[in-house]
């Protein structure tokens, strides 16, 4: 007989209830973060993305209030921001040099680098790491529901002039924005983060909101109208007030061709 149900047999019959519910209460309990998971439709703490940067203030800001707040607070992703800068060298914590062979700007020193993604890879050793440069391949929404699979991401912030290129053995994707050059890294990353959390289970109220949005269907959205039906002599399209379903799909892959033609025309074969 187990200690349990030896002790239980001993007790009087309230206490035996109030024991009984105890340890039911501490089974809830234990429980509680996968009830959480299975309510909001998705794993506690489902990934993990360390932001290593010179200004971690930045980022802040952004979460409060955000859809990546959202996120936080139901534990699809948890999010770290490493300030490189506790890595510098020296008394002045030296982050950058001038670069060897000459030429304008400061580059990235590889040690700080290292050091940080490092002490990111202790709590998130699944990580992928990417590196948000200029250089980089074109960020897109193809890349963005990749990692969205991934574990745990690692986003090094880029800077000044560039970087020493002995980090590369660490970094496993450069990302770039687009045809384009920016003061540092911080707003991509921030992109990179806001992208692909959206994708995360349970973070958007409606698991279809993506599914028909923007490069979902290789096309750009198609339009949107909401009420009033008539304003200022604009009205809605009569395909979308009937309730015909079949008319709405046909209106709606018509305008995202139209839309995709007009803005976007390297997305088809026109």
């Amino acid at each position: 007989m187990s200690v349990y149900a030896s002790g239980l047999r001993n007790l009087p019959s309230l206490a035996q209830y109030h024991y009984k519910m105890s340890r039911y209460f501490l089974v809830m309990v234990g429980f509680l973060p996968v009830y959480i998971s299975i309510y909001y439709g998705i794993i506690v703490n489902n990934m993990k993305i360390d932001i290593i940067t010179l200004f971690p203030g930045i980022f802040e800001h952004i979460l409060d209030h955000s859809m990546l707040h959202k996120a936080m607070d139901v534990g699809a992703v948890e999010f770290r921001y490493i300030n490189l800068r506790e890595f510098g060298i020296g008394p002045r914590q030296q982050v950058d040099d001038t670069p060897y062979g000459g030429g304008a700007g400061m580059l990235l020193k590889p040690e700080p680098i290292f050091a940080a993604v490092e002490k990111a890879k202790e709590d998130n050793p699944d990580a992928k790491v990417l590196l948000t440069t200029p250089r980089g391949k074109t960020y897109n929404q193809i890349v963005a529901k990749q990692l969205s699979r991934e574990k745990g991401l690692i986003i090094i912030c880029g800077h000044y002039e560039g970087f020493d290129e002995r980090i590369m053995t660490l970094v496993d994707q450069e990302v770039s924005m687009g045809d384009f050059v920016l003061t540092g890294g911080e707003l991509p990353a921030m992109m990179i983060a806001d992208s692909v959390v959206r994708l995360l289970p349970g973070v958007l109220g409606d698991e279809r909101s993506h599914e028909d949005e923007s490069f979902s269907q290789g096309l750009l959205e198609h339009a949107h109208y909401t009420r009033p039906q008539e304003f200022r002599g604009m009205t809605v399209p009569e395909e979308l007030l009937g309730g015909n379903h079949a008319k709405i799909k046909e209106w709606r892959r018509g305008s995202s061709l139209e839309k995709t033609a007009e803005n976007r025309p390297d997305l088809t074969d026109f």
